[in-house]
């Protein structure tokens, strides 16, 4: 498959993702007390191909960018932890599969232990994030994904590029994993993208409020990060994504947050989304990412939202109308019969938008 950066010729946009990707296929996750099958399986790939297929898309493997855009969201001792975490794991007597911490700091910024065990405690936040013997190779090349759409776009290859990362990444902070991600590709991402324009915004959709994102930029005034998602007082991650969070610092204001109720709809979600789209519009962004999550909808198996396909077709059209250059990073949703769909829709309505803004100019 191409991996230059000449203006394509061939309908539809974009489409990065590697196979390696598929590698990462985790075991354990703990919720509500119980151990349970991990919803984010590698046939999400499969599903979410589904929904591209037939619709002209130019699917690229995105070409090896190393560790450069990783290191400049993410500290150099938890790249360096994913990266030899499993290996010196298997080095202990009886230890699992996948490294899973079984103790966490209680204390912000405490001492950085050396044995990995504690290791683990430190830069994995919660349960759902196990690191098993391919986990580093899978998320690297879903970074590598994301930085080959920003490229793509910052090169002025594209006006819009897809990255179909999975895992996802929002939940990945500084120095920590979380929610199923371990990376945070649409950070990367805008970090590629902030090479060529003063101010990124990244618009998060997915159900759940992207912390590790908000922690990446939260003192920063040049990336704003604005965000829908089930309202945390109820829902994952339970302890970010609040109204009142702003940013700090010299990134005071470029922090918005939207939570909102269980089971809320498309109209609802729809005059959220008008108000979080006036914040962009306000702010003056050169480009956008976009966290792609496709798990508001109704069915999803992490449902909390109530969104529908035909929601996320009015929301597609709506990010397009803001006309910027714009990256596409795919967050959760999760293995339902809609999941193929829904991408499709969205990413139907989003060119369609496109192409009547180039008719018309």
């Amino acid at each position: 498959m191409a991996n230059d950066l000449t203006r394509s010729a061939v309908p539809g946009m974009r489409v990065y993702v590697s196979p390696r990707q598929a590698a990462h296929d985790p075991r354990n996750f703990l919720v509500a007390g119980r151990v349970r099958a991990n919803p984010d399986v590698p046939a999400r790939i499969d599903r979410l191909m589904s929904g591209i297929a037939e619709q002209g898309h130019a699917v690229l493997d995105p070409p090896d960018s190393g560790e450069l855009y990783v290191r400049r969201v993410h500290t150099p001792d938890y790249v360096d932890f994913l990266r030899t975490a499993h290996e010196r794991w298997a080095m202990n007597p009886n230890a699992g599969p996948e490294v899973v911490p079984n103790a966490h700091p209680r204390r912000a910024r405490g001492p950085y232990p050396r044995s990995v065990v504690g290791q683990a405690g430190y830069h994995l936040s919660d349960l759902a994030c196990p690191v098993g013997p391919h986990t580093w190779d899978a998320v690297l090349w879903n970074a590598h994904s994301a930085a080959a759409a920003a490229l793509a776009v910052r090169h002025g290859a594209e006006r819009e590029a897809y990255a179909l990362c999975r895992p996802p990444g929002h939940h990945a902070g500084p120095d920590y994993a979380g929610g199923f991600c371990y990376l945070n590709n649409a950070a990367a991402a805008a970090e590629i993208l902030r090479d060529r324009w003063d101010r990124v915004s990244i618009l998060d959709i997915d159900v759940h409020h992207g912390n590790g994102t908000q922690d990446i930029f939260l003192e920063r005034s040049d990336v704003q990060f604005v965000s829908l998602h089930g309202d945390p007082a109820d829902f994952y991650p339970f302890f970010w994504g609040y109204a009142e969070e702003a940013g700090a610092g010299a990134g005071a204001g470029t922090t918005v947050n939207f939570p909102l109720p269980r089971g809320t709809g498309d109209d609802e979600y729809i005059r959220a989304l008008d108000a979080a789209l006036d914040r962009i519009r306000a702010y003056g962004p050169g480009a956008l990412v976009v966290s792609l999550g496709l798990d508001a909808f109704v069915n999803d198996p992490l449902a909390f939202l109530g969104l529908t396909t035909a929601g996320f077709a009015r929301i597609a059209a709506r990010i397009a109308a803001l006309g910027l250059p714009t990256v596409l990073v795919q967050e959760g949703g999760y293995m339902c019969d809609d999941l193929g769909r829904n991408l499709a829709a969205f990413l139907g309505s989003f060119q369609s938008g496109r192409t009547a803004q180039a008719v018309s100019a």
